[in-house]
């Protein structure tokens, strides 16, 4: 059995491919512990499948698992982890080359140090300026906002040990968030920072819809900020209400001024109310979904087939 396993989800990353591969080729010959790489293809429409299909036909270090359609990035990344047979750690980075595989060597120094996770600090990203914004306020909302300790910059690029993995796996959440997950199982953890390099080929697959999508998934699902929130917005509006109130009946009866009355005033009252209640409904909807969402008890992925050791076998094979 391998000790270390690479875990890489690919979604049209043919561009990507050759030099992804040579790349982990050298240095799993560099490295002093047998090693594997568990590609996932996430039901790319390119030419990926077919390179990972003639990969693993002819490499047993490489095990390549093809989900039956596109079940996004932390599904595929679930997957990975789930097959994973490394008796030691597993080293997990995206397939766009932006995270360096060869930065494995340091982390399992780490790793050596006593540490069960070992993550990568991103100090300079090669995006645009509104996304790298957007990356740096999130993370540090976040930081704040969650009931873990969440290291800033920091994403799912990292090595964990067996025993991190083994806990992740025995998680069933449907909404994955595994950089949160990973923080809140505990254990030794520390960083490593690293220059980011910019994406090798291609173009990213992360849309704003996704990455809003990922960014809630890390807020709803480990911080209590939304709950209280609804709470808190709703004190603020019986204060100002309150406030608006005493207001108008000085000015009346103390100033012997005129109040604003009639239709506006009225419309002006109805619009902030609803629009408070509209909030703590989409707050609360929110969680009702994810609760939907697990009482289904759906898997969380379905795996068409699996290449390993030379050999295909087919995904019903792998059912409980």
């Amino acid at each position: 059995m391998p000790q270390l396993s690479f875990v890489v989800p690919l979604y049209n990353e043919q561009d990507n491919f050759e030099t992804l591969i040579s790349r982990l080729v050298a240095l799993m010959n560099e490295l002093s512990v047998s090693s594997e790489v568990v590609l996932v293809n996430d039901g790319s429409s390119d030419n990926t499948a077919q390179l990972m299909n003639e990969l693993g036909l002819t490499d047993t270090r490489f095990q390549c698992v093809f989900l039956s359609k596109r079940h996004g990035h932390q599904l595929a990344l679930t997957a990975g982890i789930k097959l994973a047979r490394g008796t030691k750690a597993l080293m997990i980075l995206d397939g766009d080359l932006q995270d360096p595989p060869e930065l494995v060597k340091a982390f399992l120094l780490k790793l050596e140090d006593g540490f069960d996770v070992v993550y990568g600090v991103r100090k300079n990203r090669k995006e645009s300026f509104l996304k790298k914004q957007a990356y740096w306020f999130y993370y540090r909302i976040m930081k704040n906002i969650a009931n873990i300790e969440m290291p800033l910059d920091s994403g799912d690029f990292s090595l964990i040990s067996r025993k991190v993995a083994d806990y992740i796996n025995s998680m069933p959440e449907q909404n994955r968030y595994v950089r949160g997950m990973r923080s809140w199982i505990g254990f030794r953890q520390t960083g490593v920072a690293y220059e980011r390099a910019p994406r090798h080929a291609g173009e990213t697959k992360y849309s704003w819809k996704k990455l809003f999508e990922l960014a809630y998934s890390g807020i709803f699902n480990f911080s209590n900020f939304p709950v209280k929130f609804i709470t808190r917005i709703g004190i603020f509006s019986i204060l100002l209400s309150l406030f608006y109130i005493a207001a108008i009946l000085i000015y009346k009866f103390i100033l012997h001024g005129e109040v604003p009355t009639g239709f506006t005033t009225l419309i002006m009252a109805i619009v902030l109310f609803s629009g408070v209640q509209l909030i703590s409904l989409g707050v609360i909807g929110e969680y009702v979904l994810r609760i939907y969402q697990q009482v289904q008890n759906r898997p969380m992925f379905i795996i068409d087939k699996v290449i390993k050791d030379k050999q295909t076998i087919d995904g019903q094979e792998l059912l409980p």
